[in-house]
This record gives C-alpha cells, sequence and structure tokens, in this order.
C-alpha cells in the first residue's frame, strides 16, 4: 500500500482529529490513528473509545487498504516538513516509510482490524443548526460541567429538543448555566441526551464556521459531519437533575451593575481570599455592593461598587470563580443579579437576554 499526498492537507486533517489520541493508553493502539485508502479518498480516523473523529482528504490514487499509524510522531513529522512538501507513505509488513525530499522516517505500525471503531448509530433523531448558533450554546454553558464527579452525569453537557427549542445545560452541583437557541423545524416530543466532557470541548473547538449542520441523536450516540470531518461521541446514560428547579423564578430583589466594573472588584478582592475554598462575601445595600475577603493567615481585602439596587439589604457568601465565570461568559455592558435573601442562590443574566441563564449556589463563610 503506497500513497502520495500534500503536506498542507495531511497536516489539517490531523491538527483536526489529534485532539482524542491520548498521550498514555491503557491499549496501545488508541495512541495510533487508522488511514483507509480507497477510490481516490484517504480517511484518517481517531477515537478514544468514547469520542470518535474522521477526517477524509481527497487524493489521486488507485491503492487500496487500511493500517494504524502513531497519531502524534505522524503529526509531529507531518509539521515539521517544508510548506509544499509532497509526502509519501509507503507500507509493508508492519512497518510504514514516510519520505519528503531527502527526509526518511520509518514507523511501527498495528493492524487496521484491531482499531476499535465507532459502529454507525440508529438516528431517532435529526435537527438542524447553525455553527455558530451551537458553538455559542456550548460556549454560554460547558465551563459550569463536573470533571470526574462520582455522579458520572454531572460530567457532560445535557442537550435539550423540546418543541422548537434547542436547549443546553451544565452543571457541577454547585453552579447551573442553561442558554437556548430556538431551531427552524419544531419536535413532536422532548428527546433529552448527556454528551460527556470530552465530547463538549472536542465539538466545540470543531465548530469555526457559519454553515449549517445536522446533528444526529442515536440511542448512544451523537453524530455530527462537517464538510470533511465526521464527529461521534458516547452519550452519557443517566438521568441528569431537573434544572427547572434550580432556576429561580421569584427572586424580589434585583441588582444592576456594570460587568467589567463588578469582575475586576471581584479578582481584585479574590487574591485575598481563602485559596481551598475562594468564598467571599456580597454586602448588599441601597445602590451599593460590598465585596469582602478574608483568609487563614487574618488578612482582609474590602471594595465597594456603586450599582442600582433598592431593595432589601443582602449579606451572602459566594465562589468567586463561580461569579466571574459567569460574567465571562456574558456578552453585555451589564449585568443582572437577582436573589430572594442571603441563603438563596444568585440568578445572574444579561438584562436583554432572557434566553441564558447562570445559578450560583450561596455557601457558608
Amino acid at each position: 500500500m503506497k500513497i502520495a499526498i500534500k503536506r498542507e492537507d495531511l497536516l489539517k486533517s490531523l491538527q483536526s482529529i489529534i485532539g482524542v489520541v491520548e498521550r498514555r493508553q491503557t491499549m496501545p493502539i488508541l495512541a495510533n490513528i487508522m488511514l483507509t485508502i480507497e477510490g481516490g479518498t484517504v480517511t484518517l480516523t481517531a477515537t478514544d473509545l468514547e469520542v470518535e473523529l474522521i477526517a477524509t482528504i481527497s487524493v489521486e490514487n488507485t491503492d487500496s487498504g487500511s493500517i494504524t499509524l502513531p497519531g502524534r510522531k505522524l503529526l509531529d513529522i507531518t509539521r515539521s516538513l517544508p510548506g509544499e512538501a509532497i509526502m509519501t507513505i509507503a507500507v509493508s509488513e508492519s512497518k510504514a516509510v514516510v519520505t519528503s525530499g531527502k527526509s526518511k522516517f520509518s514507523l511501527t505500525t498495528l493492524p487496521a482490524n484491531e482499531f476499535p471503531l465507532i459502529p454507525g448509530i440508529n438516528s431517532e433523531h435529526k435537527i438542524n443548526i447553525n455553527q455558530n448558533e451551537l458553538r455559542q450554546l456550548i460556549e454560554n454553558t460547558q465551563f459550569s460541567m463536573a470533571q470526574q464527579d462520582v455522579r458520572y452525569y454531572l460530567n457532560g453537557l445535557l442537550l435539550e429538543i423540546d418543541g422548537n427549542q434547542l436547549k443546553a445545560v451544565a452543571t457541577d452541583g454547585h453552579r447551573l448555566a442553561f442558554s437556548q437557541k430556538q431551531l427552524s423545524l419544531s419536535s413532536p416530543e422532548i428527546k433529552s441526551v448527556i454528551i460527556p466532557r470530552k465530547g463538549v470541548l472536542e465539538l466545540q473547538r470543531l465548530l469555526d464556521g457559519t454553515s449549517d449542520i445536522e446533528i444526529e441523536l442515536g440511542s448512544n450516540h451523537i453524530k455530527i459531519v462537517f464538510d470533511s470531518i465526521c464527529f461521534t461521541s458516547k452519550l452519557i446514560d443517566g438521568r441528569f437533575p431537573e434544572y427547572e428547579r434550580v432556576i429561580p423564578s421569584d427572586t424580589s430583589n434585583h441588582l444592576l451593575a456594570n460587568k467589567e466594573a463588578l469582575k475586576t472588584s471581584l479578582q481584585r478582592t479574590a487574591i485575598l481570599s481563602n485559596e481551598k475554598y475562594r468564598g467571599i462575601r456580597l454586602v448588599i445595600s441601597e445602590n451599593e455592593i460590598t465585596l469582602q475577603a478574608h483568609n487563614p493567615e487574618q488578612e482582609e481585602a474590602e471594595e465597594s461598587i456603586d450599582v442600582i439596587y433598592s431593595g432589601s439589604d443582602i449579606e451572602v457568601g459566594f465562589n468567586v470563580n463561580y461569579l466571574i465565570d459567569a460574567l465571562n461568559a456574558i456578552d453585555a455592558t451589564e449585568v443582572s443579579l437577582s436573589m430572594v435573601d442571603g441563603n438563596s442562590s444568585c440568578l445572574i443574566t444579561d438584562p436583554n437576554d432572557t434566553e441564558t441563564k447562570y445559578v450560583v449556589m450561596p455557601m457558608r463563610l
């Protein structure tokens, strides 16, 4: 089996799929990518058993066959070659020889029949959405996903089709992010899936265009086909928390603040917060909010900023990182903070956007 391919074509495809190739693997073949030649098309496949990425390249070639090659080594070789180089990959027995100009590299291969492929999914739902809109949904919510939580269903992002709305929700049990977009077609039934964290981050990286894409949802997988990339991810089998109950609907005290002023004040005050718990106290009174932090070394920080507020006096503690994450996700000059009292969660929104909401639970200080 032999193939000649443009270095820039191979590099682009390898960079698109290499994210799922782990550096340390329990199965040696997962450090490889599968290269298949058939009918003038080269297909590159990478997987970590949870997420599968497939890239295709058109070539002038009549050979056919499949082999697996060390993914990151092939990427490093390709990246190191000159921009206009032509690469030749020749496979014989357990070796693949990569040549370009006067450079020659011999790589160890593994049989393609040992490479674990995700089988075709039985698509139960198909929805069309603009790439940019899906990317916004993910960017608005993904930072609230849990990391390695024993409640495995929190280590991912909920995608829910509800009528003509596509909703994205993420929570780690201490905070929640919710965002929704309108779809062109309405679904007669509610369909919910949980995409694992690795799949969400890879999908976010791939969504870099403005064209429409089709999302296929199966019982165990989600699949999205781009121009030359196919993304497939397993789904988390679990029951996501009833997020509607977490989002406050009756918040009697509303505060309006300049987003940048509030964020920078939080960042300054947080310097002297407890490094482990990152707690910060908000003392809210008429048209003013005072931020207070202290740490075990008996150091303290305090800063006040002017806001628009005429509700009850409130004193409440929050994890400052959660507040800053929510503010970073809001693209507006002003933000609204709403709560009932010092024991209630805080609802953070853009006053002009009803489709994205952030909830942060209080903490004892």
